[in-house]
């Protein structure tokens, strides 16, 4: 999950507008935050060792959606207090453990925030990345949202071999959308845990049903 102070993405300073696109943004795990980096190179260094491989850089991802003439981000962070309609906030999940979910610090929102802001987008690495630009699969990015499957974040629930978290949303977003996931990699020498849950579950449902074609209001 991301923390720290926004600033305005880059899409709104575009006066003009964008007809419709998806953009995907790398952000480092914990920008903003010292804590959740530091938490998240003792994970990374403890993960590296058990496969007997190099450590990586790890990182949250995020999207800017576009439908002229609106604006819309994406993203999985913390519950920030009980104004989530103001942040487009569609749906919660418990962070950790359930029983724990009745405190806010143990609950994590996912967001479709038209207008809203992507914390310390200034440190996005490689990014803005133009996934595609036809409106019907932007539009459906967006009706998408609110059915994210929201299972225990940090943890493997849904039994994917993999975590559940902001990763897993932006993958399973992208991956239920119909975009193309086989050319999407975090920046050189990163690593995004969760991704790969996230196109697990996906690839799991569309076997099971098509995407839902709801219109967004």
């Amino acid at each position: 999950m991301a923390s720290g102070n926004g600033t305005r993405s880059s899409a709104a300073a575009d006066p003009g507008g964008t007809a419709a696109a998806v953009d995907l943004y790398w952000l480092p795990l914990g920008a903003g935050g010292h804590l959740v980096r530091l938490n998240g190179r003792v994970f990374e260094a403890a993960a590296a060792r058990a496969a007997r491989r190099p450590a990586c850089d790890l990182y949250h991802s995020a999207l800017e959606v576009c439908v002229a003439p609106a604006r819309f981000v994406i993203e999985q962070a913390p519950v920030r207090d009980a104004r989530g309609e103001q942040r487009g906030v569609v749906a919660e999940g418990p962070v950790a453990t359930r029983w724990a979910a009745r405190f806010r610090i143990f609950r994590y929102e996912i967001r479709r925030w038209r207008d809203g802001e992507i914390p310390d987008i200034d440190e996005a690495v490689d990014s803005p990345r133009r996934l595609t630009d036809q409106r019907a699969c932007a539009q459906r990015v967006l009706d998408l949202v609110p059915h994210v499957p929201t299972p225990v974040w940090g943890r493997d629930e849904l039994e994917t071999g993999d975590m559940w978290n902001s990763n897993s949303v932006t993958a399973w977003l992208i991956a239920r959308s119909g975009i193309d996931t086989d050319s999407i990699q975090p920046p050189t020498a990163g690593r995004a845990p969760g991704w790969q849950a996230g196109l697990a579950v996906a690839r799991r449902e569309e076997a099971q049903m098509p995407p839902p074609h709801l219109m967004l209001r």
